[in-house]
């Protein structure tokens, strides 16, 4: 989005320059407004309780910023372990409000009846959650389990470089889990993500470098997280990440729609049935993941 509002300022420019009289009509693309849902779940597995919080924005134009959404109807997670049927058995409900009026954030309500927060101790790799969401006469739904992580064995600051030396270049290290098939997701701060399968390091410690370009200085402080993916939501951080070369983080609007796990049930009898191809253009952007995180600061030197 930077890179389109820098080219409109460019062309009003040159516009000025040479005293154009013609009106200069520019076709940019038009969808219709969408909800985007931040629905990325962090869980630090050292605290108690999981810090839920589900982002809801809705695309307007072209040109615009997304808008916070305050007008949810209904916004729940069940959750749970589910039997041989793929139905969650004796789930447990958390039932979210909206922080602030107007942020457009959800959080477990802190005036529900009972304890809304979901605690850590009832997640595994076998816990399967369900996001429900109901907004404008719509019914929207998102399946997805929780994935567990490892812990960086170190993160350290190299003295490399790559191309510029600006460039601070991040040593990364960790021990791959060998009991199944990893996907990781790391979130490199200042709006950098980056994605790793363990399929030439399965049950090995494996290290590797970035460098950030952000004009780091002495004495400033990343913090650097691993977190772990299921295979679907590692695709759909790649594509984001090919469309956005690293500027967009994964829940804002990119350069064209990317599908994620949030489908449109309105109607749908069998929830276990919620992808119907019905409703193929009829869905929110963003995604909903629930994954453990490490997380280490760095003081760069």
């Amino acid at each position: 989005m930077k890179k389109i509002i820098h080219l409109s300022a460019f062309v009003l420019l040159i516009t000025g320059f040479i005293a154009c009289e013609d009106v200069v009509e520019i076709a940019v693309p038009q969808d219709d407004p969408r909800l985007v849902i931040d629905g990325l779940i962090r869980v630090d597995t050292t605290q108690e309780f999981v810090d839920v919080r589900i982002k809801m924005t809705k695309t307007t134009s072209f040109f615009e910023t997304v808008e916070p959404v305050s007008n949810i109807s209904t916004i729940y997670i069940y959750y749970g372990v589910e039997n041989e049927f793929g139905e969650i058995v004796d789930g447990a409900f958390s039932n979210l409000t909206e922080l602030e009026a107007g942020s457009g954030i959800y959080v477990p309500n802190p005036d529900f009846t009972s304890d809304q927060r979901i605690r850590t101790s009832s997640l595994s790799d076998e816990t399967a959650l369900w996001l429900i969401i109901e907004y404008e006469d719509r019914k929207y739904a998102a399946k997805t389990y929780y994935e567990s992580s490892v812990p960086f064995d170190s993160v350290v600051q190299g003295d490399g470089t790559l191309f510029d030396e600006d460039q601070t270049e991040i040593v990364l290290s960790f021990t791959d889990d060998p009991n199944k098939a990893n996907y990781y997701l790391f979130d490199l701060d200042n709006a950098n993500f980056l994605t790793s399968e363990d399929t030439f390091y399965q049950g090995q410690a494996f290290s590797f470098s970035y460098f950030d370009d952000s004009d780091l200085m002495p004495g400033d402080t990343i913090r650097i997280s691993i977190m772990g993916s299921s295979k679907d939501f590692y695709d759909y951080m790649n594509l984001l990440l090919e469309q956005s070369e690293g500027g967009f983080g994964p829940f804002e609007t990119p350069a064209a729609t990317v599908r994620g796990n949030v489908f449109d049930v309105t109607g749908i009898d069998n929830i276990n049935n919620f992808n119907n191809v019905n409703l193929v253009d009829n869905f929110p952007l963003g995604y909903f993941s629930v994954s453990q995180v490490f997380l280490e600061t760095l003081v760069i030197e």
